[in-house]
C-alpha cells in the first residue's frame, strides 16, 4: 500500500491530505486564525481550584481558561515541590496548587467546543527518533518496536544522554538508528529544553514558551517510518523550508519531496476536495448498495447501518453479514476521515449467529489497526450496539469546516410551515387579548407566508371573524422559515 501526502498551502490556511492507494483517508487543517495549541508550552497561573471536581482552571493567555486535572500533575514537577513525594497522591488537588500559582504546563487537548484546552505538567517533547521527558531519569522504548534484541540496543544508546535534565521514550521511527542519530536527536532535545528554562525565568506568567511545529512539519515528523512514496507541496516557499527540515531531521524523506507547480488544484488529484465534501454528510453510501447514517453531537457519534437496496444473493442473514463486514471498512476510514473521536456507539444490524458478530468485531479491529489514534472496542453490549473510543486530541473535521446552522440552531430540523402557521395564529390571538388593536400585519417567510394564504386561509379567516379585525400576511424574503412578526395597526 503506497502512501501519498499532498499539501496546499495558503496564506490563510495549510491542508494536508493523507491517501493510500489513491484513496482519501485523512485530512489535516490548519488555520492560522485558529492554530491548533496542543503540544504548546506554558506558563500559566491558577486562576481557580475546584477540590470537588479534583481539577484546577489555568489561565495560559487564551480566551477560556484552561483545564487541568489532579491526575495531570506528575509528582516530579515543580508544583508538587513542597509535597512530600512519597506521599504524593494523584487526586488531592488542593495540596498540589493553589489559586494565583504560576505553573509550567503543556497542552494535550485543544479547546473543543464550549470546553478549554486540556493541560498537563508532565511536559514532552518530541523529535525524530525520541521523546524528551523532563525530570525523569526513566528511558522507555516503543511498543511497536517488537524485537527485544533492538529494544535493549536502542535503549543501552539512549541511556547514556540522559542527565539531570531528563530522560526519553525512544520512538517507533528510531528502529534500526545509529548512535550518532540518537546522539543528536538527544542533544537538540536538551538544547530546546534549557531554552525554554530560559524564557520561564524571564517571561510573565499567561504566556507562551513553546510553540510546536507547523502542520506540515508535524505531519513529516509524525510519519517517519511510513511507506510515503512522495510528499506534493503546491507553495514553494514551503517546498524549500520542508527540505531544509527533513535535510536536518529526517533525511530518507528528502528525496520523496516534490515541488507541484501544475496549472490544475494539487487538491484535484485523487479527487480530495469532493472527498472532504461528502465526509461532512450524515450519509455514507457503501458499494453493495447499504449504507451509514453518522450522528455526531458533543456527548458522541452514532453510527447506524442499513442494508438499503443491498438484498445479496443467499438468505437474510447471509446479507446483513456481509452489509456489516463491509460497513468496517467505511467505518474505519470515515473515523480517521472525519478525525470522530471520544465515545462511538456503532449500531450493526441485528446478527443472530454469534460467529458472524465475532468476525464483525475482528474486521472491525482489523481494520482499525491502520489508525494511528489509540481506539478501544468493548464488544457488543447486550442491546446489540459496538462500543468503542477513538483518542480526540483536536476538533473534528466538521467542526473545522462548519458552524451551527442559523436557522435550527444546532438542532438539525426545523418547524414545518404547517407549524408555524399555527404559532402565528396563536401569536395573533395572545395580542389581540393583551393590547387594543385595529388590526394586524404578519410578516412571515414566504413559504408560511403562502401557506397562511393558501392552505390555511380557511383557518385565517374563521381567526379574522373571531376577533372581528381584519389580518394582512406579507412575505418576508430574508427571514428563515421559523421566523416571523405580528404587528399591531
Amino acid at each position: 500500500m503506497n502512501v501519498e501526502l499532498l499539501i496546499n498551502v495558503t496564506p490563510s490556511e495549510t491542508r494536508v491530505a493523507i491517501v493510500e492507494s489513491g484513496i482519501l483517508q485523512e485530512m489535516h487543517i490548519e488555520r492560522q486564525a485558529k492554530l491548533g495549541i496542543v503540544g504548546n508550552i506554558y506558563k500559566g497561573k491558577v486562576s481557580r481550584v475546584l477540590p470537588g471536581m479534583q481539577a484546577a482552571f489555568v489561565d495560559i493567555g487564551l480566551d477560556k481558561a484552561a483545564f487541568l486535572h489532579a491526575s495531570d500533575i506528575v509528582p516530579h514537577t515543580e508544583c508538587v515541590a513542597k509535597v512530600e513525594k512519597e506521599h504524593f497522591q494523584a487526586g488531592n488537588i488542593a495540596e498540589l496548587v493553589r489559586q494565583g500559582q504560576d505553573i509550567m504546563v503543556q497542552v494535550v487537548k485543544d479547546p473543543l467546543g464550549t470546553k478549554g484546552a486540556r493541560l498537563t505538567t508532565d511536559i514532552t517533547l518530541p523529535s525524530r527518533y525520541l521523546v524528551f521527558m523532563p525530570g525523569s531519569a526513566h528511558v522507555g522504548v516503543s511498543q511497536r518496536i517488537e524485537s527485544e534484541t533492538e529494544r535493549e540496543r536502542l535503549k543501552e544508546l539512549t541511556s547514556s544522554h540522559v542527565n539531570e535534565l531528563g530522560g526519553f521514550i525512544i520512538r517507533t521511527a528510531a528502529e534500526g538508528a545509529g548512535a550518532e542519530e540518537l546522539r543528536q536527536d538527544a542533544e537538540f532535545l536538551q538544547r530546546l529544553w534549557r531554552k525554554i528554562l530560559s524564557r520561564k525565568s524571564s517571561h510573565k506568567a499567561c504566556s507562551i514558551l513553546y510553540e510546536d511545529l507547523g502542520l506540515a512539519f508535524r505531519v513529516l515528523r509524525d510519519f517517519v517510518g511510513t511507506a510515503i512514496e512522495r510528499i506534493r507541496i503546491d507553495s514553494k516557499q514551503t517546498f524549500d523550508e520542508l527540505t531544509l527540515f527533513t535535510r536536518e531531521f529526517v533525511p530518507e524523506l528528502t528525496t520523496r519531496l516534490e515541488y507541484y507547480p501544475g496549472d490544475r488544484p494539487i487538491f484535484d488529484i485523487f479527487d480530495v476536495e469532493n472527498e472532504t465534501q461528502r465526509a461532512l454528510d450524515r450519509k455514507v453510501e457503501l458499494k453493495s448498495g447499504g449504507y451509514l447514517i453518522i450522528d455526531q453531537t458533543e456527548a458522541m457519534t452514532t453510527i447506524d447501518i442499513n442494508t438499503g437496496a443491498f438484498v445479496g444473493h443467499r438468505n437474510l442473514e447471509e446479507t446483513i453479514f456481509n452489509t456489516n463486514t463491509e460497513a468496517t471498512q467505511a467505518i474505519a476510514r470515515q473515523l480517521r476521515l472525519r478525525n470522530l473521536g471520544g465515545i462511538i456507539i456503532i449500531d450493526f444490524i441485528d446478527m443472530q449467529s454469534e460467529e458472524h458478530q465475532r468476525r464483525v468485531l475482528h474486521s472491525l479491529e482489523q481494520a482499525l489497526a491502520k489508525d494511528r489514534a489509540k481506539t478501544n472496542i468493548s464488544g457488543f453490549s447486550q442491546l446489540g450496539l459496538v462500543e468503542m473510543t477513538r483518542k480526540r486530541t483536536r476538533e473534528s473535521l466538521e467542526h473545522i469546516l462548519c458552524s451551527e446552522c442559523p436557522e435550527c440552531n444546532g438542532r438539525g430540523r426545523v418547524k414545518t410551515v404547517e407549524t408555524v402557521s399555527y404559532e402565528i395564529l396563536r401569536e395573533i390571538m395572545r395580542v389581540n387579548r393583551a393590547y387594543d388593536s385595529d388590526r394586524f400585519l404578519v410578516y412571515a417567510s414566504s413559504a408560511v407566508s403562502e401557506s397562511l394564504l393558501g392552505d390555511e386561509s380557511h383557518s385565517l379567516a374563521e381567526l379574522e371573524v373571531f376577533i372581528g379585525k381584519q389580518v394582512k400576511v406579507r412575505p418576508e424574503l430574508l427571514y428563515a422559515q421559523e421566523q416571523f412578526d405580528v404587528v399591531m395597526m
